[in-house]
This record gives structure tokens, sequence and C-alpha cells, in this order.
């Protein structure tokens, strides 16, 4: 007589607290997509919103990142104006600038141990350090809009130590935060509101039926009203959207040294390195400029030809008369693009995506997120 009942993994507590009644689905748990959940739970307070990610943690670069709380360097700028045109940096600009005011006001500088010690770009080529530095009056007039300050960009007396460096330009209005705290806050922040973030989900296909959206996982099948992909260098293997393309970044960190010789966030060779202060250590990233091939991969795995790079440099240019030892190795994965402008846009109906934060997510993370909502939710 109930031959035909089907067993379930899942209880019926489970099933209706969970996963029935979805108004909002968020696909990706970092910056990006819990900022997308807030910002349309903050408007639709009796909305049930899940967001599901594929790893323990965030996956890609939200929780792997280096921690800057930065919107350019001025060799950066001019050589995306050269590339993008005017137009497209400054807007991205802008939004960095306000995704950085609305993660500090969302969750308090202390809670993400924010620290304003300034950023600077190392230059170890004379010419190059000239041509930048004669560029900083029209950076300065163009970025002030944002800053609300006169002179973001300044020639740096600072010398630190480095070894074979031509010159530094400073930013007074760069920071650095702690990863890990934002996303532990991020996270409380989100679930405070009432949103269920439900990890180790994996989305393996979306079809969107106009009336709601299917979502294949590897728990079964979810349904829902509405879907934000917000998986930034994963975004090709879900939507195969053609502008977006993993990018791999290789980062270590030293154990404490006896004395640091600096602090705030350093930008080295037109940004393809970079490397701050965390208490006294030192964290070094970035060289995919001497591998891209390579790097253009969602693979976690350790670049061996990279990290001897980035020891080299450790060695010959940012630490030379200070020992160190190497505490911590780690790669994350980006978002890139033919530009740096992110893409927030409707996939169909009822799903839109928010990725290619083109290195920047810190900054720009939490004004993607809102703005999908704003754009298509309202």
């Amino acid at each position: 007589m109930h031959k035909n009942i089907t067993f379930s993994d899942f209880s019926y507590w489970e099933t209706e607290t969970f996963l029935k009644n979805i108004n909002l689905t968020v696909v990706g748990s970092g910056i990006v997509g819990l900022s997308a959940a807030i910002s349309y739970k903050e408007k639709h307070k009796k909305a049930k919103v899940i967001v599901l990610e594929r790893g323990i943690l965030p996956h890609g670069a939200s929780t792997k990142n280096a921690g800057f709380a930065c919107f350019g360097s001025p060799s950066e700028l001019i050589e995306d104006i050269n590339k993008f045109g005017e137009d497209s940096v400054w807007q991205t600009v802008e939004m960095r600038i306000k995704g950085l005011e609305l993660l500090r006001k969302r969750l308090g500088d202390s809670t993400i141990d924010f620290q304003k010690h300034g950023g600077y770009e190392l230059f170890d080529n004379k010419g190059k350090f000239d041509f930048f530095s004669s560029k900083l009056t029209y950076l300065n007039s163009s970025v002030s809009k944002f800053t609300k300050i006169k002179n973001t960009y300044k020639i740096s007396t600072k010398k630190f130590g480095f070894n074979n460096i031509q010159g530094i330009i400073h930013n007074s209005e760069e920071g650095q935060i702690d990863t890990g705290k934002m996303m532990l806050s991020l996270q409380e922040y989100a679930q405070n509101l009432g949103i269920i973030i439900l990890n180790s989900i994996k989305v393996s296909s979306i079809k969107d039926n106009s009336s709601e959206v299917i979502l294949t996982t590897n728990i079964g099948k979810i349904k829902t009203e509405k879907t934000i992909i917000a998986t930034n260098g994963f975004a090709k293997e879900l939507l195969k959207i053609k502008q977006v393309e993993p990018a791999r970044a290789q980062v270590l960190i030293t154990k404490p040294l006896t004395k640091i010789p600096f602090t705030g966030t350093f930008h080295y060779d037109e940004g393809f390195y970079y490397f701050r202060n965390i208490g006294n250590r030192v964290l070094f990233g970035g060289g995919r400029n001497i591998d891209f091939k390579t790097e253009n991969t969602s693979e976690f795995q350790k670049n061996i030809k990279i990290h001897n790079r980035l020891a080299e440099l450790l060695d010959t240019v940012i630490l030379p008369n200070t020992p160190y030892k190497i505490d911590y190795s780690w790669c994350g994965i980006m978002g890139i693009g033919n530009e740096k402008k992110p893409i927030i846009k409707l996939v169909s109906d009822n799903v839109i995506c928010a990725v290619r934060m083109g290195g920047m997510g810190v900054a720009i993370g939490s004004i993607v997120g809102k703005l999908a909502v704003d754009s298509f939710f309202d």
C-alpha cells in the first residue's frame, strides 16, 4: 500500500526550514555573495534567503586575499586607462571607494581591524618613476571627486630600507584589513538578519523556468524564486560567461620578525606584486606576470616558479637585511577579464550574475553585491 513513498535524505524539519519556499538563493558566500544576500534581506525583511557555498569556507578569494583596502596604484590606473579608457576606469575606481565605505560602515573598522597606514607604489626604474610621477596632478584631480582629498597621491620621502628602489609614490587613503575577521563578521551579520548559509553545496547547473529557478546541487535540486551567482573566478564553470576567467594568485607570509621594517600596503611592478605587514609579519603575493598561462586556472596548486621569485624578491628587495622564515603559503582564485569593471547583469529572467572583481574584491565586493540587488530587484 505504501510502496511508492520516496525515501529522502532530509527530514520534514530540514526540508521545511531550509529548502522550501525560498525567495532568493545566492551562490557563493564570499564578499559579493554575502553583501548581496544582506542587501536583499535588509529590503525584504520577511524574505527567505539562503546562501550556498561549495567549500567549508568561501572557496575562491574572499578568505585567501591579502587584505588590501585599496582602489588603484598610479601605474595600474594609468595602464588601465590606456587599455580600457577613462570612463571605465574611473567608474570602477568610484565603485571600489564606495565599496570600501559600505564595508566599513556595515561592519565597523575595529571589527575588521581596518588600519589606514597608507599605500605605497615602488619603482625600480627611474624612468618609470619619473613618468608616473608626472601623472600625479591628473590622478589627484580625477580621484578627488571620490576621496574628497586634494592630494591623494604624493611622492614619498620614506625609503623603508628597500633595496634597488628608485622612487616611491604614497597613497594616503589606502588601508588594510584582517581578511578572516572581515569574513567572519559578514557571516555573523548575515545570520543575524536570518539569512541561512549552507556550506559544502556545489551547484552544477541552473535552470530558469520563468516562474522559478531550479538549482541542481550535490544534495539534490533546490527550487527558488530568484538567484544571484556570485562565484567570481568560478563563474565560467557555471554560467559559461566568456568575459570572466579564473586567475590564481600565490601568497606567502613570514613568521613573526624581531623588528618589522615597515607598516602599510605596498605595490611593486605595476601591482603584479604586493606586500604588507600583518602585525610583525610580512605578507607577500603576486607574480602572475611571470607565468600567466599556468596561473589562468581555478586549480588550487602551488606554483614553484612564482614562489621562488617571491622568495628572491624578499631576499634582494623587500627584506634585504632582515632574517626571516616562511610560515604559510597558499593561493586564491580571482575573476578577471578583458576589463576590470565588474559584470553585473541579468543572465535570464530570474538569474543575475555579479562577478569579475579584477583582484579588488575587498574594495569593490560589497557595492557589487548591493548593486546586483538594487539594479534588478527594485
